[in-house]
């Protein structure tokens, strides 16, 4: 092998021994596009496991609420709301000991607010137990939206 034939080998294997500045900052972009899409999927999933999770309670809320009626022949005030759930009423005799619900707590919905009791709401049903959605506001879209115990009935 001629003296120059070495030359240009040794200049090939040295110009590649790394990355190069292009090479480097595509990769971090590929790798950034692909952790975007993941965090999006992700909190989709996150949200729309919020939702079922504050439909469920909603669903067991409601169905404590009738068994309360069952047993007392009226439903809770709105004074005290759920609380009667969990807490004898004074002014109640068949209260079903150990209450409604399986905890000592009134549970809240997945974005850690309280669930709102109503009597004789707008819709014409006997109560409704409303959770604001993500904003914790009346009214609102996507994950802000209303939540009612009566939806599923």
């Amino acid at each position: 092998m001629s003296e120059g034939a070495k030359m240009r080998k040794k200049v090939k294997t040295k110009t590649r021994a790394a990355f190069t500045l292009v090479e480097i900052m595509a990769v971090i972009i590929i790798i950034g596009l692909l952790a975007a899409i993941a965090a999006k999927n992700f909190l989709g999933k996150t949200e729309d496991a919020r939702v079922k999770t504050t439909q469920a309670n909603l669903k067991v809320l409601h169905e404590a609420v009738l068994m309360f009626k069952m047993d007392t022949g009226r439903y809770p005030s709105e004074e005290e709301g759920l609380l009667d759930l969990v807490v004898e009423p004074t002014d109640i005799e068949d209260w079903q000991q150990g209450g409604y619900l399986a905890s000592t707590d009134i549970p809240r919905d997945s974005w850690k607010y309280d669930f709102v009791y109503q009597l004789n709401p707008e819709s014409g049903k006997a109560f409704v137990i409303i959770s604001y959605g993500a904003d914790g506001e009346p009214e609102g879209e996507g994950y802000d939206t209303d939540l009612y115990s009566t939806d599923a009935y």
